[in-house]
């Protein structure tokens, strides 16, 4: 069905803009992976700007969401513009997701400025175009032509000749995009080797092309431009959009053409000879002045240097071969956090460990989202792959399908332990059992729920044995929280304030308190009316210290058969998690 199109830059475009670039991205990811030799052939750029893309889209959701709740309007477009950016910022994979973040809080420092009707129409896409190209270009330590730059700062010059409104301005930016990257490989000489365009580059287009779609309701990759494509000696005059379909089959080829890509013999996705040994990524709260320290330290360290961000929060990506030197540089900058550091010879979703042999798969496992570092270490014991979704930062799919195949199992059972998270878990299983992987989704609404669930899982039996236990176990286990409220809200229970604690019972504010062990003690109350054997109590690290042993004899002097079991859930977002089996 065709886009219905927005006529200027509001909050509604920017959510229109953002599900239809992450769309756009998502149908690419595999040709963009495949053709991703620069500056690593580690076979990841599209998966990384599609997770980027998906944490800006969840952000922009969660301030429609939010902003609903009050009131049927539409936020402002300065909320959604700086949603998009900050979700892109903290959820920016890689080397191109990072760079894709910048450019996207180039743009939103331009449509966020100066109120709501600032900078809504073509001029105003124009100016945000450019900002973008800039301060993308700043970002990285030391740009190089022929990558994704080349083609934001062409995306840029073109639209500056676009018209007066949004959509020809788009169009404008998109073809531009696509000339500047049919002519990354003779920019780039590991392209050319290659015979591919610039990935980065090519998931750009993809971004700009959603851009296209939004202000005039239509796609353009799938009309006839004729815009041509170098992919290699013998192809000069091919269509973009055929040189695209046809990528996947190049870069198969791209080991053979690029000799001095790889050592020989070195795995898939190992440095070019000579290069880093790591990937460092990390967030950074930290000041300016600290962050222009650590630009030279880090740039003295390794290559690929890209920082970006601002107003305090930062995300830090270099190549290294000293990975805790790298991360140490943040510590003395300021405060890093979420840190990743890949080792691209040892390989990880998308390489393989040439040297190693091929682990087996073992026949069963357990994947689990789990909202604190305790709760991980409990299921790691246990014998679950977790994935830690953090306060405010729930995983995206494709960090559950890379859990999923983490897990290296022939059958997984798969526990989102949040409502929130059904759609992506079951985007992830889907994507996991078309690699052949057996995945049954639990629709598991609770950490607790998960801990029920784990607690009779038996590797040994049938697997649809097994899943039906661990479903029964998880539905005869009610939830729920002990939290915080941050802003004033209509709730279940009646209006409740910002500061105000919550109790939460399945989903729903059943008890709004001042004090976090009262209204604990009387969710409890309302739980095990209906009866119960076992209670269990996760802490957060916010709640009070001894909430858990004055909860712990109200149950034991209230409720004579139920037992009571305490653990530490570390930063989990909520103070308490109650479940009662």
């Amino acid at each position: 069905m065709p886009q219905v199109p927005q006529t200027f830059f509001d909050a509604l475009a920017v959510r229109t803009w953002c599900g239809l670039a992450l769309r756009a991205l998502g149908r690419a990811r595999e040709e963009i992976d495949a053709i991703n030799v620069y500056p690593v052939a580690d076979g990841d750029t599209g998966t990384n700007l599609y997770l980027t893309m998906e944490s800006a889209v969840a952000a922009v959701e969660a301030v429609f969401d939010g902003h609903g709740t009050l009131t049927e309007q539409k936020p402002p477009l300065a909320d959604a513009a700086r949603a998009m950016a900050h979700g892109a910022l903290i959820g920016a994979r890689g080397n191109s997701g990072t760079i894709l973040a910048q450019l996207l809080r180039g743009m939103a420092q331009v449509l966020a400025a100066d109120g709501e009707t600032a900078h809504t129409d073509g001029e105003g896409l124009r100016l945000a175009l450019r900002r973008a190209s800039d301060s993308a270009r700043h970002a990285v330590a030391h740009p190089i032509e022929g990558t994704v730059l080349s083609v934001a700062s062409a995306a840029a010059d073109a639209a500056d000749g676009g018209g007066d409104d949004c959509g020809t301005v788009a169009r404008a930016a998109y073809e531009g995009a696509c000339a500047a990257l049919a002519a990354t490989p003779g920019q780039l000489a590991v392209l050319e080797r290659a015979g591919v365009v610039d990935a980065g580059g090519r998931g750009l287009v993809a971004v700009l092309a959603a851009l296209v779609e939004t202000f005039t309701g239509e796609g353009p990759l799938f009309t006839a431009l004729a815009t041509h494509v170098r992919v290699a000696a013998d192809v000069t005059h091919t269509r973009v959009e055929d040189v695209f379909a046809s990528h996947t089959s190049h870069a198969s080829d791209a080991s053979e053409a690029s000799g001095a890509l790889d050592a020989p013999g070195a795995p898939e996705g190992a440095p070019c000879e000579g290069g880093p040994a790591f990937e460092v990524i990390y967030l950074l709260e930290a000041d300016d002045s600290a962050v222009a320290r650590l630009r030279e330290r880090l740039d003295a360290l390794g290559d690929s240097l890209v920082v970006v961000g601002g107003d305090g929060l930062w995300n830090v990506h270099v190549h290294v071969d000293d990975a805790g030197a790298a991360v140490e540089a943040g510590v003395e900058a300021g405060r890093p956090h979420r840190i990743r550091i890949t080792h691209f010879g040892l390989g990880d979703v998308h390489t393989t460990g040439a040297e190693r042999p091929p682990r087996e798969r073992a026949q069963r496992a357990v994947v689990a989202v789990v909202p604190g570092e305790g709760l991980a270490g409990l299921y790691g014991e246990a014998g679950a792959t977790t994935v830690l979704a953090r306060p405010g930062e729930p995983p995206a799919s494709g960090e559950l399908v890379a859990a999923l195949r983490r897990a290296h199992a022939r059958e997984v059972v798969l526990l989102p332990n949040d409502a929130d998270l059904r759609h992506t878990a079951a985007a992830a299983a889907e994507q996991a059992r078309a690699e052949g992987i057996r995945v049954a989704l639990i629709p598991t609404r609770s950490a607790v729920q998960g801990i029920a669930a784990l607690a009779v899982h038996e590797p040994g039996r049938r697997f649809d044995e097994d899943v039906v236990s661990m479903t029964s176990a998880a539905g005869a286990t009610r939830y729920a929280e002990v939290a915080v409220a941050e802003r004033q809200s209509w709730t279940m229970a009646g209006i409740c304030q910002a500061g105000d604690v919550l109790g939460l019972v399945d989903g729903d504010v059943a008890v709004i308190g001042a004090d976090v062990t009262a209204t604990a003690r009387a969710v409890l109350d309302r739980m095990l009316a209906a009866g119960g054997e076992l209670v269990t109590l996760v802490l957060g690290d916010e709640a009070p210290a001894s909430v858990a042993d004055i909860l712990e004899i109200h149950v034991r002097e209230s409720y004579l058969a139920v037992d009571t079991v305490v653990y530490r859930g570390g930063r989990q977002g909520a103070l308490l998690l109650i479940g009662v089996e």
